[in-house]
């Protein structure tokens, strides 16, 4: 028993180890893999050792980096001042109590299926256009309008920004409760200061602090979305990214070569997209200073409440209102221009493509499941490790929790496809569940570390006093009581590698086909019916398992007080 008792700890003891190498090492091979054509360690077919030529000898290149840098920078800036005007107009009230309560469920959903909603809302064809079509415009057909795909990225922009918003927002709010806002708020406005000039003063510099990690990975995810630019970006050109996954998918191996040249581009432009906003925070921060030591009142703030009243709802409304016309086009019969609702309803499509989808939600759930398995046993295993240890994970610690979330997928994942195709090894579902792990163990880490770190030890304490080892009280004591968060952070894990387009494209080598892969495919069509099918399950098949998270602890501990929300 003692000797297994010493495996045990020695086992837990690798598990930290184990859990950084599964995060980092396929990012640093990636990293490595697209380095090293450009010093002549990896040709194929007898290519070339200057790949970096041709990238930069390409015409579209200035155009493609900038929509990246301007769709990018942009749609964090539109999220972000979003989230700061909400919560300083709304701290507090009950609106924000509502906007939270819907929010929460759109984090799980995809960003194909958020894209592909936001398509259907405002295209010349879309539900809009439909609605305001009777009493308003007076159109009988699509208005001429380069809505879609226009080449200044707008769609793309607007698109990013209500899908990363209420992962800004949500995240803010958690946040909130390291800043002592309340007391901190009834200073300032004992002095004067409206609602929102004070949170603005006294809680916001405060609270950046908590949210900036977060901030500069919604930054990269946006400089370099591949699955959102393919279905409302620009095509003529198109964006960096979605230029070095064509490269990577072409037939012709020279040409990965200068893929994964244009991913230490894209790399470049994000580490200097970072390092300006870095800049930028150093610059409003002593702006913001000035104007907090001036003892200005600025009276005119409460006059924005109704503008972030109307803001919140908007974005709401644009996610939920996407999904709501997925599942309409999903059973549309006859649905001509400008009718607002189809002429029917019916299941002929479903019947269609219902068969279509068995191999395709096999797969996603398989890599799924298997990926946030994994993940969750390496995360907890570094929670309880770090608990035993006493040195709760956090500092360093935690920019490596995010290093995998700030280095875009773009910039690595070619790198990692070179290398495999350089060594002759096969790609296939092991190197798909390997990729999503890099994505899933971050996010799985950051949804249960705090109520790991929250439960009351005083719990082992006295298990320890009636004889209990430290193992038998995370198994018969710490997990059955934090079942509801392990099954939430399992149900988040879940939806990240749902929603994984391009590790599963790039790493699976084309070969494995899921729900996400095979919906962003339908973007080159025309069916939205099939669009609409696709997009709902996919959609459904990321927001089941925080259904399941819900329910499970209500049922399994009904009667136990304490083990469920």
């Amino acid at each position: 028993m003692d000797q297994a008792l010493r495996g045990a700890v020695t086992l837990l003891a690798w598990v930290p180890r184990l859990t950084l190498a599964a995060m980092l090492l396929p990012v640093a091979a990636g990293l490595w893999g697209v380095f090293a054509p450009l010093f002549g360690f990896i040709t194929l077919n007898g290519a070339s050792a200057a790949p970096m030529a041709d990238v930069l000898a390409w015409p579209g290149l200035p155009r493609a980096a900038w929509l990246s840098v301007v769709t990018g920078v942009g749609s964090t800036l539109i999220a972000l001042g979003l989230v700061i005007l909400i919560l300083s107009q709304l701290h507090g009230s009950r609106a924000l109590m509502w906007l939270r309560r819907a929010l929460s469920p759109l984090l799980s959903v995809p960003h194909a299926s958020a894209a592909f909603g936001l398509a259907f809302m405002i295209a010349p064809s879309g539900w809009i256009a439909r609605a305001v079509s009777p009493w308003l415009t007076g159109w009988d057909r699509p208005p001429d309008l380069l809505i879609l795909n226009d080449p200044a990225g707008i769609a793309l922009t607007l698109g990013l920004a209500v899908k990363e918003m209420p992962f800004l927002l949500l995240i803010a709010l958690a946040a909130l409760a390291q800043t002592d806002a309340i007391r901190s708020l009834a200073v300032a406005r004992s002095l004067g200061h409206s609602g929102a000039g004070a949170w603005l003063k006294v809680v916001l510099p405060r609270l950046y602090g908590q949210i900036r990690l977060p901030v500069y990975v919604v930054l990269a995810y946006a400089m370099t979305a591949v699955d959102m630019a393919l279905i409302l970006g620009p095509t003529t050109p198109s964006t960096l990214s979605v230029q070095i996954l064509r490269w990577m998918s072409d037939p012709d191996l020279t040409l990965r070569l200068q893929g994964a040249a244009g991913a230490v581009i894209q790399l470049a432009l994000v580490i200097a997209a970072l390092a300006a906003w870095f800049l930028a925070e150093k610059l409003v921060g002593k702006l913001g200073l000035l104007w907090i030591t001036s003892g200005t009142r600025s009276p005119w703030l409460p006059a924005l409440r109704p503008l972030a009243i109307a803001a919140a709802a908007t974005s709401a409304i644009a996610v939920l209102g996407g999904l709501a016309s997925l599942a309409v086009w999903s059973f549309a019969a006859r649905w001509q221009f400008p009718d607002a609702l189809p002429e029917a309803l019916t299941t002929r499509t479903l019947d269609r493509f219902l068969p279509q989808l068995g191999a395709p939600l096999a797969e996603t759930a398989l890599i799924a499941t298997t990926t946030t398995l994994i993940a969750l046993i390496l995360c907890i295993g570094c929670l309880e490790a770090g608990y035993r240890k006493r040195k709760p994970l956090e500092g360093r610690v935690m920019w490596l929790v995010y290093l995998p979330l700030l280095i875009p997928q773009i910039a690595f994942l070619p790198g990692l496809q070179v290398l495999l195709i350089s060594g002759g090894l096969t790609m296939g579902r092991w190197v798909v569940i390997l990729s999503h792990l890099v994505f899933v163990i971050p996010y799985i880490f950051l949804s249960l570390s705090d109520p790991w770190q929250a439960w009351n030890t005083r719990h082992a304490t006295v298990a320890h006093a009636l004889g209990a080892s430290p193992t038998r009280v995370l198994f018969a004591i710490r997990l059955p009581m934090l079942l509801a968060p392990i099954l939430t952070a399992a149900a988040v894990g879940f939806a990240v590698s749902v929603g994984q387009y391009l590790p599963t494209l790039l790493a699976g080598g084309g070969r494995i086909a899921t729900l996400t892969t095979e919906a962003v495919a339908l973007a080159s069509g025309g069916d939205r019916r099939a669009i609409g099918v696709y997009g709902i399950a996919l959609t459904l098949a990321a927001l089941l398992p925080f259904a399941l998270a819900l329910a499970l602890p209500r049922i399994l501990y009904a009667n136990r007080r304490g083990t469920h929300p």
